[in-house]
């Protein structure tokens, strides 16, 4: 079994979900950065989401977009990324790790080559938001020839026919986005958001992830039922951006501790 699929299964078997956060590498600078997943992963976390800086995350809104223009002035690369898995695999044998990467970097660093690089520093999983799946399959298959998942992402607005296709290709998991619109931590969570994952659940019995605006308790336990696992990130990079720089992990720490008790069903605090 993959790191994904035993954290999955564990997590199942207590009646419990995945939590993965999300990170830019690099952000806020490459070195507390590191400090962060480090101590992700003493409060609770399962596994990361590795974010590539890019110049044009067309996916993101305001605070990503924001994550990923300090880390580039840090001069953050796909090199920052693959340090990054290298350190947090040197402290979780078992944590999965995924890379987030918009296409044009993995393009200019090779395909092949890239997934090699990334199995080499731990990784188990690649997702790229501006690909589309009927132009992924050679990337797929190099992800595929180096051992590692390839993510497709579904939303609200994905019609029957994506639905099945991606059903039936994916691996790994698959990565639900809870709203149409951009990155971004959110009040509240769509009330047609039930549907659309039933939906999604009809059509694979690949594990699903759901991200985008899941950034309260109070989401992960509202959608405990409906998923294997949650991504959090926008509300993680909020904390840090308005936190002092001597408290943003243990800011950042707390909040990973308040998520990870809701997925393991945990009271969540008033």
């Amino acid at each position: 079994m993959s790191r994904l699929s035993e954290l999955f299964a564990a997590r199942r078997s207590l009646g419990e979900i995945a939590l993965l956060p999300y990170l830019t590498a690099g952000y806020p600078d490459p070195a507390s950065c590191i400090e962060l997943f480090k101590a992700m992963l003493q409060a609770g976390a399962d596994g990361f989401e590795i974010g590539v800086a890019f110049s044009d995350p067309m996916a993101d809104g305001l605070t990503q977009q924001r994550t990923n223009q300090r880390a580039l002035e840090h001069g953050a690369t796909l090199h920052t990324a693959l340090d990054a898995a290298r350190a947090i695999r040197r402290e979780a044998a078992t944590a999965p790790i995924m890379f987030m990467s918009y296409y044009n970097p993995l393009l200019a660093f090779g395909e092949a080559e890239f997934c090699g690089a990334a199995v080499d520093a731990g990784a188990d999983a690649v997702i790229v938001p501006d690909l589309p799946p009927e132009e992924s399959e050679p990337l797929r298959a190099a992800c595929s020839a180096a051992g590692l998942d390839y993510i497709f992402l579904l939303g609200p607005t994905s019609t029957p026919e994506r639905i099945r296709m991606v059903g039936r290709l994916a691996s790994g998991f698959i990565y639900c986005v809870s709203l149409v619109g951009v990155t971004g931590a959110r009040r509240n969570l769509s009330s047609d958001l039930p549907d659309f994952l039933a939906r999604v659940r009809a059509a694979t019995s690949v594990p699903l992830v759901l991200g985008f605006g899941i950034s309260r308790p109070e989401h992960v336990q509202a959608v405990r039922e409906q998923v294997d696992g949650v991504i959090v990130a926008s509300a993680l990079a909020d904390i840090i951006e308005s936190a002092a720089p001597e408290d943003r992990i243990g800011a950042v720490a707390e909040r990973v501790r308040e998520l990870r008790a809701a997925a393991s069903n945990e009271p969540v605090s008033a």
